[in-house]
């Protein structure tokens, strides 16, 4: 999908539209754990439909997530509701980790994502990975279609994109990522408040960053771990997922090339949080049930055993790239 013309994007932007205007009940999925991306362009979806059509039913479904109830919460959503529905998913690559798997129940399915399209589902495909974020594509639908955009839209499409980009500061920010996000600051939010909340923890938070720090092993090349037991985690008393404000702090290290971050769940297997500042990564992802973007994916494992073969591979793979 990435090499389609912009005369074919506006094919398929159009061909969603048409789907919306067509539908009076519209439900939209994203990615189980939500990050602000996906929460962003679920929700700023919504608001957009919302703020055109009222007389439509658009809900956005999932589990809450509470670290983020800053950005927006979800919607009841009745078994009922998906007949007759269109339903559209945004930011998830493949359908096992689609949040509420009643997807499937409706009477259409839209995906509009910006990973890899290695799980083609959906009646109506977009998918861009060239865009920095789902939400800076649902900008650019808006934009494309000429739908204007509401203050509390542009918000919620901000804060997606500020929140995949790291503020701006990763190389998936291109000079479009730029444009849109100076088109939606045109729009009266604080965006200040956005940059201030992102980039503020709770002190739990704060110890926990300590704990990585002191304890991350690295190697001669650059290739780091670090293993948060199901123990640490009550230690600090953190979730799983608020561990996930802790995933880029191995990358603040200047030696630091690849990092894998082991987070032990209640059965003893592990989410393992994959991140790189160079070095391909979602390769090693794809072979532990997984995937993501090239410098930034997650996986599962089994076990210690898996854990090992992980960081092994990240090992070779960092290895490999300095020679």
């Amino acid at each position: 999908m990435d090499n389609l013309s912009k005369e074919d994007v506006l094919s398929v932007f159009q061909e969603i539209l048409e789907k919306i205007k067509a539908y009076q009940t519209i439900i939209i999925h994203r990615h189980q754990r939500p990050d602000p991306d996906a929460l962003g362009s679920q929700v700023g979806l919504r608001e957009l439909i919302r703020y055109h059509f009222p007389e439509k039913k658009v809900l956005a479904t999932g589990e809450d997530e509470p670290s983020l109830v800053w950005i927006t919460k979800m919607d009841p959503v009745l078994d009922s509701d998906y007949e007759g529905a269109l339903v559209i998913v945004t930011d998830t690559a493949n359908t096992p980790r689609i949040d509420d798997d009643r997807y499937t129940q409706g009477d259409f399915l839209i995906k509009i994502d910006h990973h890899p399209n290695e799980d083609v589902y959906g009646d109506l495909v977009h998918v861009d990975t060239t865009a920095s974020s789902a939400s800076e594509i649902i900008a650019d639908f808006a934009l494309e279609t000429g739908l204007s955009l509401s203050d509390e839209v542009a918000r919620l499409l901000y804060t997606g994109i500020v929140g995949d980009t790291g503020r701006f500061l990763y190389s998936t920010t291109t000079s479009k990522t730029m444009e849109v996000a100076s088109l939606l600051r045109q729009h009266d939010f604080d965006f200040a408040a956005i940059s201030r909340q992102m980039d503020s923890f709770p002190f739990k938070i704060a110890k926990l960053q300590g704990y990585v720090f002191d304890n991350l092993e690295i190697d001669e090349n650059g290739a780091a771990r670090l293993l948060l037991s199901q123990e640490i985690l009550q230690k600090f008393e953190v979730t799983e997922a608020e561990t996930a404000a802790i995933v880029g702090t191995p990358g603040k290290i200047d030696s630091v090339e690849a990092w894998a971050i082991f987070v032990e769940q209640a059965d003893g297997a592990y989410r393992v949080r994959l991140r790189s500042k160079t070095v391909v990564i979602n390769e090693i992802a794809k072979r532990h049930d997984g995937g993501g973007h090239p410098l930034a994916s997650g996986a599962n494992s089994s076990g210690l055993v898996e854990n090992e073969q992980i960081y092994q591979e990240i090992q070779e793979a960092v290895a490999h790239a300095s020679k």
